[in-house]
C-alpha cells in the first residue's frame, strides 16, 4: 500500500482538530505509507443529511477512503451509548448498499477540546504569543475527562495566552486557534492516561493488524 486514505466524519467543523491526533496514532503504530486525511464537509449539500446513517452514506460518496473515523462527543452520555449509536448508523448505511470501509469510533469524554488541554507550549504558540509569561493554569491530565466544558477552558486559555486586552482582545478570533493547537502538538502520548484515548488507540491498532497496514 503506497497510501492510506482516511476520512473523518465529525459533529462539526471544529472537530477537524482531531485529525492531528488520528494521524499521529496511525504513524505511532508503524503505518509508514503516506497518509491522506480528509474531513467530510457535508455542510454545503443541497439537502444536508439528518441522520448519522445518511451522513455516513453521503460522506463516503463524496470522500471515499480506506479507513473511516466517525466522531461523536460523549458530552453527558455514556461512551457506550455513543458507540451503539455509531454502530447502528453503520448498519443502516450497509443496508442501503453502502460499501463501508473499516470504521473506528472516536468518542472523547466529554468533547474533543479536552484532548488539547495538556500542552502549554502549543497553546502559547497557537495563541500567537509564544514568549508570553502570563500564568496558564492547565488542568491535570487525570482530570480531563471530568471537566464540564473543555471548550470554554481551552478558549479561556487561548485568550489569556494571547496577552491581548481591550479592543484587540474582543477582535481576537479564538476558534481558528483551536485547530492550530492540535497542529502544533508533536506528541499526544500523555493522553494515554485517559480511558477514552486508550480505547481509541486500541481500536486503531486492531484495524491496522486486521488490514495488514
Amino acid at each position: 500500500m503506497k497510501e492510506l486514505s482516511y476520512t473523518l466524519l465529525s459533529d462539526g467543523s471544529s472537530d477537524k482538530a482531531l485529525m492531528s491526533i488520528l494521524t499521529w496514532l496511525l504513524q505511532e503504530h508503524q503505518v509508514e505509507c503516506a497518509i491522506q486525511s480528509t474531513w467530510a464537509d457535508l455542510r454545503r449539500l443541497p439537502k444536508p443529511p439528518k441522520t448519522l446513517g445518511q451522513r455516513i452514506k453521503n460522506g463516503l460518496d463524496l470522500y471515499p477512503c480506506d479507513l473511516l473515523f466517525i466522531h461523536r462527543d460523549a458530552e453527558k452520555e455514556p461512551r457506550e451509548k455513543r458507540m451503539a449509536e455509531i454502530r447502528e448508523a453503520v448498519e443502516e448505511a450497509i443496508k442501503e448498499s453502502v460499501a463501508v470501509p473499516p470504521t473506528v469510533c472516536v468518542i472523547p469524554v466529554r468533547m474533543q477540546e479536552a484532548w488539547l488541554l495538556f500542552d502549554e507550549i502549543a497553546i502559547r504558540n497557537a495563541a500567537g504569543n509564544p514568549r508570553g509569561n502570563q500564568p496558564l493554569r492547565l488542568p491535570l491530565i487525570a482530570t480531563l475527562e471530568q471537566l464540564p466544558n473543555p471548550k470554554d477552558i481551552l478558549h479561556k486559555l487561548l485568550y489569556e495566552a494571547s496577552g491581548l486586552t481591550g479592543r484587540r482582545l474582543k477582535q481576537y478570533s479564538v476558534h481558528e486557534r483551536v485547530h492550530r493547537v492540535a497542529e502544533l502538538i508533536n506528541d499526544f502520548s500523555p493522553l494515554r492516561a485517559l480511558r477514552a484515548f486508550q480505547i481509541l488507540e486500541a481500536e486503531i491498532v486492531q484495524v491496522i493488524q486486521e488490514q495488514g497496514w
